[in-house]
């Protein structure tokens, strides 16, 4: 049987890009991705005889999916000029090497491989289709399959079945009902791979799916209805298109013979010294000197020298790498020697959970040298494994030196670490280095996770955790992994995490402002944030299950209203329902409608609806309620820790570009304050017996840093003289004495004010203010003339975004916008939006991190019993106990306020109480 190769040329190419090093010729011209895809082209050549091969790339400007979805891929950036660059000495070399090379316009990659498959299986060929993209995956078939050479991995139609969890006839529908976020094709909301899976094991298909939506509970069933009309377009959107007219029939794709002196010019304008030097091995030639540095010792070139001939390596280490199993005591000592001896110690947790606060040990992993390290088995307990060292004996050696605070420690996300040991006993201490917070500080739009960190910087492709305990229903627990297995995983977790260190690091230690983010706010907050997490917080659950039976009877008389307004019963959780009723039985006006065409029910369009009208306001009251009962009345309590009877969050330190912590389960910052119903819950949030609750909250702190960054004379003067701000802002704009303002003008003020530090246009203040945007321009204009240095630093922001790619916070940390440069007038827009208040919301979470740190330290210093126990955007929420209550609601304002130096007052209300909602 003949074999057909097929080369995702645009998949590879932008993996490429992104994975390797910013390589340069002596002329600083880029050539990453070209390395990377010729390497990849080269390895294939090697491990795939064919009969018959193509590389295949998108063409330039639309395609058919693009007429059917104006949306689609909307979301991406333009490509980076630097790959652009790219783009025809690639086609070159692709050419000079004989590999037959198709660009179909008005079809995408995809469609022409789809179609080639389709013929080599009427041809009765075997077909490989190497790529990257999951999407192809609906193309596998008994003769079809797919390899990937980032990470070597091979899917027929067993293997997608054991990855996906569906088999290769059931791909596509499997992806409608997810969706495709890089192709901004919306699928099901909040359904995910399991939901999907389950769903076509229970239906069979998509079409069935839909047919019985119906029958499926719960918000993921409201979210299926809601989804009906897309499903059928994004369908068409993912499918891969089999019928495409090409120019050239399968047996026209023979490699032809490269063109070698074309090759070797290239090879050397592009100075790919190891493609060059096998070239002329080939050929017979002596090996040609070429110069390390170009005319005035270009940095390209170094950069060059530095990745160590990266176009040899691509995804692959560039060094054999040497993890040892530690299962003896004699082992264990030896390794000890190396750790007590080390300047630092890369270290990684195997674990039971991902819960931080119930897991458990299975193994640790060091490494003192890239390419070296070593893995110690604890608890793995599947038949036949081998003896391993007692858990408690083990640490209990290694106590002393992980408890030893001048043995310098570097890990991953070592705040879950943190936790692990201390779970069994150990408080961890040396920390001086997170790779997690190194990538967080120095480019907080990318992925922070180890696998894409070592794709991104080390041209790695990491053993994947799925890869050694399977996915879904198939996964076993860490403790059943094969210790062989288990000392590869772990043993290049603790390696790689070092080896990026050694790459990010130097990049935070030559800029003073990113190093001062990193040791003087990040390093400091990280251990904080774990004593916080581990303090946790007292519930009064009996409480809440008071509260969650009382919202159940006003949801069930909201429902009855409903019904009375409607003049039916009818499913208020049902899209479908409530759209039936609103504008085909009580034909309300469409204010907007769905991506199919169909009137929306969001919840943007009821709130416009209820100003006019009754049923609107109550679904709107009942969605809200509904909700406060599902998140946290009902969940909260379910979230108790068995053994602390305290709820423990987790804070996200590596999450929100502006660095602001996000907490998750249980999230405490989303919990409503705006509504008594959502104040209430705070109710439940109480101090243990003989403490109190204390709140400490910046007052109004985005607005005085915009004072602050903008050097605005009247902004700094009504700050400086204390006044209320936002009556200060209503005299300047209504043109009235202070003493004047009434509630009204206050509150348009204060609308004005946060909005247009959020850049907020003239139509959305408008709609917030319910007023012409005739006015809303008006009060604009008056605003910016009273305060122009906020007009001017809007501006600044904007131009330097975009010619730097990224703004700064007050204290040095960068903000990346990707978006402000591109060619998508709403992605532009948003991102220039992002560039006036990403300093300010920045300089803001700066300054709450300082403020825990120095407020922390003065807890530790003063010896007191009084515990951080939670931080809420600009909130600090303490435990005290009463002997402490003074000393702590006086010292508390002045350590915030002291926490860094702006040229307004940082001002500090505090507040103490029996529970949250009393201190608050």
């Amino acid at each position: 049987m003949k074999t057909l190769l097929l080369v995702d040329g645009s998949s590879y190419l932008y993996r490429a890009f992104h994975a390797l090093p910013d390589l340069r010729n002596r002329q600083n011209e880029p050539t990453g991705a070209i390395h990377g895809v010729l390497n990849m082209l080269r390895r294939l050549h090697k491990d795939y005889y064919a009969d018959y091969s193509a590389c295949v790339f998108d063409a330039k400007g639309k395609t058919f999916r693009d007429d059917l979805y104006p949306e689609y891929k909307a979301h991406r950036p333009p490509m980076p000029n630097d790959l652009v660059a790219q783009i025809e000495p690639l086609y070159d070399c692709i050419r000079a090497m004989g590999w037959p090379m198709l660009i179909i316009n008005d079809v995408e990659a995809d469609d022409v491989i789809g179609t080639l498959a389709k013929r080599a299986v009427h041809e009765k060929m075997r077909c490989i289709i190497s790529t990257g993209d999951k999407d192809i995956a609906q193309l596998v078939n008994p003769q079809v399959t797919l390899v990937n050479t980032m990470n070597n991995e091979i899917l027929d139609e067993a293997n997608v079945l054991t990855k996906f969890g569906v088999a290769p006839e059931r791909i596509l529908d499997y992806l409608t009902l997810v969706g495709d976020s890089a192709d901004n094709i919306p699928g099901v909301a909040k359904v995910g791979p399991k939901t999907a899976v389950k769903w076509l094991a229970h239906y069979g298909t998509l079409d069935n799916i839909i047919a019985h939506a119906d029958e499926i509970k719960g918000v993921v069933g409201n979210n299926l209805r809601e989804a009906l009309d897309w499903l059928n377009l994004s369908r068409k959107l993912l499918t891969i298109k089999c019928d495409v007219a090409l120019p050239v029939d399968v047996h026209d794709l023979e490699i032809k013979s490269q063109d070698t002196e074309k090759l070797i010019a290239l090879y050397e304008r592009l100075d790919m010294k190891t493609a060059l030097r096998e070239l002329k091995r080939h050929m017979g030639l002596a090996q040609p000197i070429m110069s390390d540095m170009g005319e005035n010792g270009n940095k390209g070139n170094v950069e060059n020298q530095a990745a160590k001939e990266s176009d040899n390596v691509l995804f692959v280490s560039t060094s054999p790498a040497i993890y040892q199993t530690i299962l003896t005591e004699s082992e264990l000592n030896d390794w000890l020697v190396r750790l007590n001896a080390a300047t630092l110690v890369s270290i990684d947790t195997e674990t039971t959970s991902l819960n931080p606060m119930q897991a458990q040990l299975v193994g640790l992993s060091f490494c003192i040298e890239a390419s070296h390290g070593a893995y110690l088995p604890l608890m793995h307990s599947y038949t036949g494994a081998p003896q391993q060292l007692a858990i408690d004996f083990a640490l209990k050696k290694l106590k002393p030196w992980l408890e030893d605070a001048t043995k310098p420690k570097l890990g991953q996300n070592l705040k879950y670490d943190q936790h692990i040991f201390s779970n069994h006993g150990i408080h961890l201490k040396g920390i001086v280095h997170d790779t997690l917070l190194q990538s967080y500080i120095l480019e907080s739009h990318h992925p922070h996770n180890m696998d894409s960190l070592a794709l991104r910087h080390l041209n790695v492709n990491t053993i994947s955790y799925d890869e050694i305990t399977g996915k879904g229903v198939n996964r076993i627990g860490f403790d059943q992994v094969a210790i062989e297995s288990a000392t590869r995983y772990a043993g290049e977790d603790a390696d790689i995490t070092l080896r990026l260190h050694q790459y990010l690091y130097p990049k935070i230690k030559c800029d003073a402002r990113l190093n001062f983010v990193y040791h003087h706010i990040e390093m400091p907050v990280l251990g904080i944030l774990f004593e916080i997490e581990r303090n946790g917080v007292l519930l009064d659950s009996s409480l809440l299950e008071m509260q969650s039976h009382e919202l159940g009877e006003k949801l069930l008389i909201l429902e009855q209203q409903a019904f009375l307004h409607a003049g039916q019963p009818f499913n208020l959780n049902s899209p479908k329902q409530i759209q039936e009723i609103l504008f085909n039985q009580l034909k309300l006006p469409v204010i907007k409608k769905t991506p199919k065409g169909v009137p929306s029910t969001n919840e943007e369009v009821l709130q416009q609806l209820a100003l006019d009208y009754p049923l609107p306001k109550i679904l709107l009251d009942y969605r809200a309620l509904a909700k406060l009962k599902s998140t946290y009345t009902d969940k909260l309590p379910l979230m108790v820790n068995e053994t602390t009877g305290r709820v423990h969050t987790n804070y996200a330190q590596a999450v929100a570009v502006t660095g602001r912590l996000a907490s998750n389960d249980p999230n405490l910052q989303n919990i409503p304050v705006r509504t008594a119903e959502g104040r209430r819950i705070r109710e439940a949030f109480i101090a243990s017996p003989g403490n109190k609750i204390i709140s400490a909250d910046y007052s109004q702190i985005e607005l005085r840093i915009m004072a602050h960054i903008s050097q605005d004379t009247g902004l700094l003067k009504a700050f400086s003289a204390g006044e209320d701000i936002h009556n200060a802002t209503a005299t300047e704009i209504f043109g009235v004495p202070l003493t004047a303002v009434n509630k009204e003008q206050r509150r348009y003020a204060k609308i004005i004010n946060f909005g247009l530090i959020y850049g907020m246009s003239e139509f959305g203040l408008a709609a917030q203010l319910g007023i012409e945007r005739s006015a809303a321009r008006t009060y604009m204009d008056r605003y910016f003339a009273r305060y122009p240095g906020v007009a001017d630093y809007m501006e600044h922001a904007r131009e330097h975004a975009r010619q730097s790619g990224y703004v700064e916070t007050v204290l040095g940390r960068r903000l990346w916008l990707p978006d402000i440069n591109s060619a998508n007038g709403h992605r532009r827009h948003s991102a220039e939006r992002a560039a006036i208040n990403a300093p300010m919301q920045g300089t803001a979470a700066d300054i709450i991190k300082l403020a825990m740190i120095a407020v922390h330290n003065w807890l530790v210093r003063e010896n007191m019993r009084s515990k951080l126990i939670m931080q809420v955007h600009d909130e600090l929420v303490l435990e005290v106990p009463d002997a402490e209550i003074e000393v702590i609601k006086n010292g508390l304002p002045v350590y915030m306020s002291n926490a860094a130096k702006l040229d307004v007052p940082l001002l500090v209300e505090v507040g103490i109480g029996e529970n949250w909602e009393q201190a608050h």
